[in-house]
């Protein structure tokens, strides 16, 4: 079974592939998602194993309701509100949300401050 993930934009994608150490698709729903988009999604996606991670705001709360209709057993991931969105949370928290969930993800380094 495959996994995939679901986020807003292109910016989430491309930090998810920076952490993500095993092939995952990953798709953009770009900020909006019409309901053929998500009843397209449905029937391409029966046989994965889905997961959405979009921001913490109004319109990730919009995304999940929609996409809860048409893909009930999706797997829900969040970032935590303090960051709102995917593109800005550090790649460390991630990389912990994205562990949490059995994703392979590389070792990332944090950065010390002195």
């Amino acid at each position: 079974m495959s996994k995939v993930i679901i986020v807003e934009g292109k910016t989430d994608k491309e930090r998810l592939q920076e952490i993500l150490d095993e092939p995952v698709e990953i798709l953009c729903s770009y900020g909006t998602l019409s309901f053929e988009k998500a009843e397209e999604w449905a029937s391409e996606l029966e046989d994965s194993e889905v997961y959405l991670l979009v921001d913490a705001d109004d319109s990730g709360e919009k995304i999940r309701k929609e996409l809860n209709q048409v893909l009930p057993n999706i797997h829900h991931l969040y970032t935590q509100r303090m960051y709102r969105e995917v593109a800005t949370t550090p790649l460390e928290v991630l990389a912990q949300v994205l562990s949490n969930a059995y994703f392979k993800v590389k070792e990332i380094k944090t950065e010390e401050y002195f």
